[in-house]
């Protein structure tokens, strides 16, 4: 393979939590030797009574970290028309680090490089490490070392949840056919709340849904509770 085949790493960064509008992007110099996914799940752990072992119930997955190091090596043979190291940072920081005014925040980022996988997520460490420099003290050469954590909008997030856990807030798009009484059956188990979820979502006529339209169903607990 020669060199001007190599996939490089693109960092894309957004400036909506939604990942639809471009703010900018950064195109690596050299691929990363190893990336580092970090994933994990809570449990709350409980102690039954008449048993001497804890008992560990589901809590959450919380959002995954991914961090990698980076090589600038702007002494010009990687590549000719980049040897500016301090223009690179600068570039880079701008993607992932840089406070913007318009959004009040850094940008949203997303990779799709080397994981197998498509990462969306916002940085948290951004660190730093100056190893080569010319006789005049400019740098020519610099690893950094960044990390970030998963980011997924709270709709997004919403559509994501299980439909089978009535204890949770889903969002659902009504495609034709459904009715109120079918999706109470299929979120809830149940399908007597349809005429709660009628009112929850401020429908007058319920009895023909409306498709591509979205509808929100709450925790059954609510309803349970007479709420």
């Amino acid at each position: 393979m020669s060199m001007g085949s190599i996939i490089k790493m693109k960092i894309e960064a957004f400036s909506d939590k939604t990942f639809s509008t471009k703010a900018g992007s950064y195109e690596v110099m050299i691929n990363p030797d190893s990336i580092k996914l970090d994933r994990s799940i809570e449990y709350n752990t409980e102690q039954p009574q008449d048993s001497s072992q804890p008992s560990s119930t589901y809590k959450k997955s919380p959002g995954a970290n991914l961090s990698f190091d980076l090589t600038i090596d702007c002494t010009g043979i990687v590549d000719a028309t980049r040897t500016n190291l301090p223009d690179e940072v600068s570039r880079l920081s701008d993607v992932v680090y840089d406070y913007h005014g318009k959004i009040h925040r850094p940008n949203f980022v997303k990779m799709n490089w080397g994981i197998g996988q498509t990462f969306y997520g916002v940085l948290t460490s951004f660190n730093t490490n100056y190893s080569l420099f010319n006789p005049d003290g400019v740098p020519l050469r610099a690893k950094i070392s960044l990390a970030f954590t998963s980011y997924l909008d709270p709709v997004t997030v919403a559509k994501m949840e299980v439909n089978s856990s009535p204890d949770l807030t889903h969002l659902v798009d009504v495609v034709r056919g459904d009715s109120l009484p079918g999706l109470s059956q299929r979120i809830y188990n149940k399908s007597d709340y349809y005429v709660q979820l009628a009112e929850f979502n401020g429908l007058d006529k319920f009895r023909q849904l409306q498709p591509g339209t979205q509808l929100t169903f709450p925790p059954v607990v609510a309803y349970e509770a007479g709420q």
